[in-house]
């Protein structure tokens, strides 16, 4: 069986009843990232429509009629709103403690430890937009040749260098060292490669060569997948973001419309099993760049791709499109923001079907192992008996 997911990365569908704790004050409570995209971009998703997005509570600007899917929304028990919590607990990991974060920078501990493994000193060491930080530190970087370091609201590590300065497999060797060194008490979720290219003022980012180095999951529905024979199979960041564990195949993209087409193409192969891609353009370039215009033009190309991927689905398959957490392009700041999951799911064949208000993200991981025949004893309650 076929059984395929797609991860629209932050693309929230309104804030969750605990959203004003979290962010910088007054938080995130009112936050809604599709609405206000749709309402500041007038953004049409027909074939979302279908699948049954307007039927989602909270959800505006999309029509309810002639559907054909199943609808819903999932809250987030894991204390966090940032890439790693989201998608773990989609897996079975519902997290005690939110991950660590450094608002002030690193402490000398870590960084003394940081320079004596790459024998460089560093730039910057505070929470930084990732393409401000480049702009600003990146005329200095060229002359000194010192990585960029940086944070964010969220549980990372980011190491940015420019391509023709550091080789990429040196600041890849930086990342690892990096990722050694932040364990235990200052155990971040993921260390960041950010290579980047160009002169002054025109720096951008090198996105097709970033590379993750996660902190290694407890057990996940995906090793229990791959105990039971079945194939797990990775396109985008996934894997980094398990720690590239329990996967039988890897497959790097550069951007959502290459993502999208090589998630196209291994859907048409054969495999038994999950397949598992993410989407991060919507997060990563319209998202924390509060860029509301390129948020919706990002969703229309997802939606105008929607037929081909549905077109894939083999009669005794399933296709899941899900996010991880919002990232509002029309909020204060520049950070995630604290919203519920989108839950849609297709097969061929379906009827309106409303899956309603799940209690936790595990809930897709239960449903992968239901349908797939994997034994999977953790947190989440299958919802593969709606889909039949």
């Amino acid at each position: 069986m076929k059984f395929t997911i797609i991860v629209l990365d932050s693309v929230g569908v309104g804030a969750l009843p605990d959203a004003a704790s979290f962010g910088t004050p007054p938080g995130d409570g009112g936050s809604h990232t599709l609405n206000h995209t749709l309402a500041h971009t007038g953004a049409a998703l027909p074939n979302l429509a279908r699948l049954g997005l307007g039927h989602i509570p909270t959800v505006q600007d999309v029509p309810t009629d002639a559907v054909q899917g199943g609808y819903g929304r999932m809250r987030e028990v894991s204390p966090g709103k940032d890439t790693s919590t989201g998608h773990w607990e989609f897996m079975g990991v519902q997290l005690q403690h939110p991950f660590q974060v450094f608002p002030d920078g690193f402490p000398p501990e870590v960084m003394d430890r940081f320079t004596a493994a790459t024998g460089t000193g560093y730039l910057c060491n505070r929470p930084y937009s990732g393409t401000d930080v480049i702009r600003d530190y990146g005329p200095e970087h060229l002359k000194t040749g010192d990585p960029i370091v940086y944070t964010s609201a969220d549980s990372v590590f980011q190491i940015a260098a420019h391509v023709d300065v550091v080789p990429i497999e040196t600041l890849y060797a930086w990342c690892r060292a990096a990722r050694e060194i932040l364990q235990g008490e200052y155990a971040v979720a993921r260390v960041i490669a950010r290579p980047f290219r160009g002169s002054p003022p025109d720096f951008e980012r090198a996105g097709e060569l970033r590379h993750d180095y996660s902190l290694t999951p407890p057990p996940t529905v995906l090793d229990a997948l791959a105990a039971a024979g079945k194939d797990v199979i990775g396109v985008g960041k996934i894997p980094d973001i398990y720690d590239h564990r329990s996967f039988s195949e890897e497959i790097h993209t550069d951007d959502n419309a290459d993502g999208i087409r090589k998630t196209i193409a291994r859907m048409g192969a054969d495999f038994n099993g999950l397949l598992f891609t993410n989407l991060v353009d919507f997060d990563a370039k319209f998202g924390h760049r509060r860029d509301a215009a390129g948020y919706g033009r990002a969703l229309e190309e997802f939606d105008a791709a929607l037929p081909q991927i549905q077109a894939q689905v083999p009669a005794d398959g399933a296709l899941l499109i899900i996010s991880d957490h919002g990232n509002d392009p029309t909020w204060h700041g520049s950070d995630h923001t604290r919203e519920y999951g989108l839950l849609l799911a297709w097969r061929p064949g379906i009827g309106a079907v409303d899956l309603g208000e799940r209690t936790t993200f595990a809930d897709v991981g239960a449903t992968v192992a239901d349908s797939l025949g994997a034994h999977w004893d953790g947190p989440g309650e299958s919802f593969w008996a709606e889909l039949k």
